[in-house]
């Protein structure tokens, strides 16, 4: 999907569409103004505060503007942008329909996330386009929004195809236009090269797929080892066996918050442990609404300096209570150290199992916690 977020976001605010739009921050305001007046919207130079970008419109990027990026670093570079806070209830909506849309017309689909899929298109009759043309179309009439594809031999390429014309992108490609699509393009742009591996192919000389491709399988593998440099030599060749993995089990599920301002423990107990309970209960609600309990629930803290740490407890049974989460959570909240001020508390729960498989184990509101 296109610039997915912000793109959910004008559909409310169609007066923003060709303008600077970011959406992100904890405590952005939502738009004012009178009824039967124009809206007035907040500004990114406005914002103060420790959020970040959750996404932005083309426009904002063409400025510099990106998801992951702080609010206050953004507002240095388009301080002008409009600012608009998450609505993650409408996002979840529009993803559910989005994917039954392309569902009605492909059955073989990954989920990728919530603006993302892989389709498997191999047994269909159609040529290329204008099955890619019907699944944009289908989208377009179910949500209002535009969907970027790429149409190759397999993910890996996929990929890399459908952020190449991108927004209401269609990009076909083969193995015969790798040399001229994907090699000039960044090594980056692979699926799996982040920011560390490509600092490594950069001080070998290596900074585009092309450049990758040229490098000996050996060189590769004497660098990164004989499973990663055997894999870059591979993806830089554009070739991919994996297979759509059309039903998967999460192996984790969590909830975290950066704070708009530190907390200490003791100074700030009341205001901490209410974010805690939250958090334990929003945790509960996602295991419950995903058919899941836990097994195995943990916590994680990043103090005022960036240091982490984390702690788990495994349990006997499963539990997706609310309750009995935050008592866990609890316990393992006892062991870190609480001297410090504390910028992020999270709460994930693993050991994952399904509901209907605890046949025999009380409801967990009655299940006995080991201590």
């Amino acid at each position: 999907m296109d610039a997915f977020f912000a793109s959910v976001e004008l559909l409310r605010y169609p007066e923003l569409r060709g303008q600077a739009v970011v959406v992100g921050g904890r405590r952005a305001p939502l738009p004012a103004g009178a009824p039967d007046g124009p809206r007035q919207f907040a500004r990114l130079r406005d914002y103060a505060g420790r959020g970040v970008v959750t996404t932005s419109t083309y426009e904002a990027r063409a400025l510099g503007v990106f998801s992951g990026m702080g609010l206050m670093k953004s507002a240095q570079l388009a301080p002008d942008a409009i600012l608009l806070p998450a609505n993650f209830d409408a996002y979840r909506h529009y993803s559910r329909l989005f994917k039954a849309a392309v569902a009605s017309i492909a059955e073989r689909i990954e989920d990728r996330g919530i603006d993302e899929i892989y389709i498997d298109l191999s047994a269909m009759p159609e040529a290329s386009r204008p099955l890619a043309q019907r699944i944009k179309q289908a989208v377009f009439e179910a949500t209002g929004l535009s969907c970027s594809i790429g149409v190759t031999p397999n993910k890996l390429l996929a990929k890399i195809a459908s952020d190449l014309e991108k927004p209401d992108g269609l990009t076909i490609l083969g193995h015969a236009d790798i040399p001229s699509r994907i090699w000039p393009l960044p090594a980056s742009k692979i699926n799996g090269i982040g920011p560390k591996a490509t600092a490594r192919l950069s001080a070998f000389g290596i900074t585009t797929i092309g450049e990758l491709a040229a490098t000996p399988v050996e060189f590769l593998v004497r660098k990164f080892g004989p499973t990663t440099g055997a894999w870059l030599h591979r993806v830089a060749h554009g070739e991919d066996e994996r297979e759509l993995v059309t039903e998967a089990e999460p192996k984790s599920i969590s909830r975290e918050t950066t704070f708009e301002r530190d907390l200490h423990a003791r100074q700030d107990r009341a205001e901490l442990s209410e974010i805690f309970t939250t958090l334990c209960r929003r945790l509960a609600d996602d295991l419950q609404r995903k058919g899941y309990a836990c097994r195995t629930v943990g916590i994680k803290l990043r103090y005022a300096d960036f240091r982490a740490v984390t702690r788990d407890l495994t349990l006997p049974v499963g539990i997706s209570d609310a309750r009995q989460i935050r008592q866990v959570a609890g316990e393992c909240l006892k062991r870190v150290p609480l001297e410090r001020k504390i910028r992020l508390l999270g709460v994930r729960a693993s050991g994952l199992q399904a509901l209907g498989e605890m046949a025999g184990v009380p409801p967990s509101g009655q299940q006995e916690l080991p201590f």
